[in-house]
């Protein structure tokens, strides 16, 4: 058994920002509440906080490189230099493009590992097409997975696939929102938003391809009385605004930056509806549990979603949704205007989210966090 001081120190590392890292900050804190000393590794973004917003020590790398493998190499051989001459108990990597620096520590200096995979990263679109990527981010899953002992990730289906990968079942610890009954709505008001239009939102800091914004802009250029909410930051972001200009529908369409999470969910709750809509092109995407259809459900709204297996089984259970076949404009457009036009079916999928909301909550899926890091602690 390790011997560990009073306050185990536990560092975080991921390659982000660490200020909108809803998971990352989630288990931190309950780490944190464990007795351990917290530190939070990421990177400086032009949406950053100030390091004082963050509530756990942090360090942000400011990195010269801002894409493709010269701003991975860098980013991760600093990482691996901080972490090998910086003390710490625990280490715990969040997703595929900190882990090598991570492994490598582990086995240095003898110290814990845990791997916690946001997503399955070798499926996401980004690299789909880019076969040197991919195989290189392969070889480094291939190369450490099977040597892992303590792994996390957001979904039985992504479990599934790591244990018939690499014989490892990880842990499930799936990214519910928080409880957010204190957080009050932004008004229509406050918004310029009608009385009667239907306010449907798309969210997230991963606004990016396959993700159906694109089709849902097109979709709501042909809806009267609907207002879009793009509220969060990704690659699709600048293509979505020029596409609402091309369709003179900015005043249908409003765009907020990236925003704490309390101040997110007063977008949220201010809406009549959540979308997520992944499309079934990558496996990344088939197996998620996006972030934002847990924080529609936290805030107490339905949501239009794909019909991918993880999210039609929440949505099934609780019925607090519209399932779509395929994510086109027209299917889009089909969905929102049931729910405009039938606003008790509405009412309905509303109270059932509220419902969800509930039991789908991070102060329940917490536990699990908690058994996890207390066997990772004991041993």
């Amino acid at each position: 058994m390790h011997s560990f001081s009073k306050n185990p120190r536990v560092v975080f590392s991921v390659i982000n920002s660490i200020c909108y890292d809803q998971r990352v900050l989630k288990i931190a804190e309950t780490v944190s509440n464990l007795g351990c000393d917290i530190t939070i590794i990421g990177r400086i973004t032009s949406n950053c906080c100030e390091s004082e917003e963050i509530p756990f020590r942090n360090v942000r790398f400011r990195m010269f490189f801002k894409r493709s493998f010269l701003f991975y190499a860098s980013f991760n051989i600093r990482l691996f230099f901080y972490l090998l001459f910086h003390r710490f108990d625990i280490l715990v990597s969040n997703d595929l493009d900190t882990l090598l620096p991570n492994f490598l520590v582990s086995k240095l200096k003898h110290i814990k590992l845990v791997y916690d995979s946001h997503e399955y990263f070798t499926g996401v679109p980004e690299i789909k097409n880019r076969p040197f990527v991919r195989w290189a981010w392969t070889v480094i899953e291939k190369k450490i997975f099977p040597r892992l002992k303590h792994a996390i990730t957001v979904s039985e289906s992504i479990a599934s696939l790591y244990e018939e990968l690499y014989g490892l079942r990880p842990h499930i610890i799936r990214n519910l929102g928080k409880k957010s009954d204190h957080i009050t709505p932004l008004t229509r008001e406050e918004l310029g938003i009608a009385p009667n239009d239907l306010i449907a939102i798309i969210q997230g800091n991963g606004i990016n391809i396959d993700k159906g914004a694109e089709e849902l802009i097109d979709a709501v250029g042909l809806i009267t009385g609907i207002v879009l909410l793009v509220v969060g930051s990704g690659d699709v972001v600048p293509n979505l605004k020029l596409r609402v200009n091309e369709l003179n529908i900015g005043q249908k369409v409003i765009f907020i930056p990236s925003v704490p999470w309390e101040i997110l969910i007063s977008y949220t709750k201010s809406a009549d509806v959540g979308m997520c809509l992944e499309k079934d092109t990558n496996l990344n995407y088939r197996f998620s549990l996006p972030n934002k259809l847990f924080d529609y459900i936290s805030a107490g709204i339905p949501v239009i979603a794909s019909n991918l297996p993880e999210t039609s089984k929440i949505l099934g259970e609780y019925n607090c949704g519209l399932l779509i076949h395929d994510v086109t404009p027209k299917e889009i457009f089909d969905a929102l205007s049931l729910l405009k036009m039938d606003r008790s079916r509405l009412l309905k999928l509303k109270n059932n989210a509220i419902v969800a909301s509930e039991k789908l909550i991070w102060e329940i899926e917490s536990k699990r966090v908690v058994e996890f890091y207390k066997k990772v602690l004991k041993e």
